[in-house]
């Protein structure tokens, strides 16, 4: 779980500068490798976007659904996931509590109110009054913002394909958004089993072929493209990360053909697209296989909320185990 935060963290703060740039204006600025240390975004040096911190309250979401069911012996986990959400919604909405919250957890954490490029399907689906707890939103959206903030779903859960697909249904109601989403945890999963990249996109994948075609075909041109001779330029055939298919797609290229994990992220951030989803959703993969060795300790040390990141993952590491209460969360 460190390796899955923290890796995360890393391409969404080193892709965070560049989000909405275009390749050639990356290059421009920050030379022909283009951007490979982090650089200042949201005025300062390692910011996470809304990607990590909607990563850190879906893996919240999920330690208080473990929690319920050991006492309770039942649980709702997708309703206990979008509980979770909505108070990530109320760190982007609202302002920030005189007071601590009595709840305890990330809601208390300062740093986490603040608008990291919130996507607006999510605020608008988390918005909607009239919505039940564990009710998948009525839209057809397939935004990346459903399936890059599921990766904990791939550790923790039993059956990872399905509940990351409600997950991601909690806010993006279109199939290959829940397909997508499923995918990429159980990808997450099996790696952290020890499969090899390669064979776990596969092996994931078997059980969706055929659900969502935007998903087969771009899963397909990945996996095509990189038995190509490799580029220094993720392909414009794969698209540019906005939607869950091509986040998808280029986070599995890009593992595939670079010759090392700090590669891999570069290719997944220097692209003209969704750079810090894509960074993100690549040092995930890479966490959930390699653990954090492979994060240059210059970047760990300048990771905004490090501190806070890993507190949780031992957190849930006591959680998952069999103990631990995570009524008011020890972050620290």
């Amino acid at each position: 779980m460190r390796g899955v935060v923290l890796g995360g963290a890393y391409g969404d703060a080193l892709g965070a500068p560049v989000e909405f740039m275009r390749r050639d204006q990356i290059l421009a600025r920050f030379g022909p490798n283009g951007i490979t240390d982090f650089a200042p975004a949201y005025g300062r040096l390692g910011a996470i976007t809304d990607d990590t911190q909607l990563t850190l309250f879906t893996l919240e979401g999920l330690m208080e659904a473990q929690e319920r069911f050991e006492g309770r012996g039942i649980c709702h986990p997708p309703s206990m996931i979008h509980a979770a959400y909505y108070r990530w919604y109320d760190t982007q909405t609202k302002p920030p509590p005189t007071d601590p919250e009595p709840y305890g957890g990330l809601i208390n954490e300062p740093a986490l109110w603040s608008r990291r490029g919130p996507g607006g399907t999510c605020l608008e689906a988390l918005g909607d009054p009239d919505r039940r707890y564990g009710r998948p939103a009525v839209n057809d959206r397939k935004g990346a913002g459903g399936i890059m903030r599921v990766a904990p779903i791939g550790l923790y859960a039993a059956r990872p394909y399905e509940l990351a697909g409600q997950a991601a249904a909690l806010t993006h109601g279109h199939i290959t958004s829940t397909v997508a989403s499923g995918w990429f945890a159980a990808w997450i999963g099996l790696i952290a089993k020890g499969v090899d990249f390669g064979d776990a996109a596969q092996q994931a994948w078997a059980p969706c072929r055929g659900k969502a075609p935007e998903l087969d075909a771009a899963l397909a041109a990945a996996f095509d493209l990189a038995a190509s001779a490799p580029t220094d330029q993720t392909p414009r055939a794969l698209g540019a990360g906005w939607i869950a298919e091509e986040a998808a797609a280029l986070t599995l290229w890009c593992v595939l053909v670079a010759p090392s994990p700090i590669d891999a992220v570069s290719l997944a951030v220097n692209h003209s697209g969704d750079s810090d989803t894509t960074g993100s959703m690549t040092g995930q993969v890479l966490g959930a296989g390699l653990g954090t060795d492979w994060i240059p300790d210059a970047a760990l040390g300048q990771l905004e909320l490090r501190d806070l990141m890993e507190g949780l993952c031992r957190e849930a590491e006591r959680v998952f185990r069999g103990g631990g209460n995570t009524a008011k969360h020890n972050l620290s």
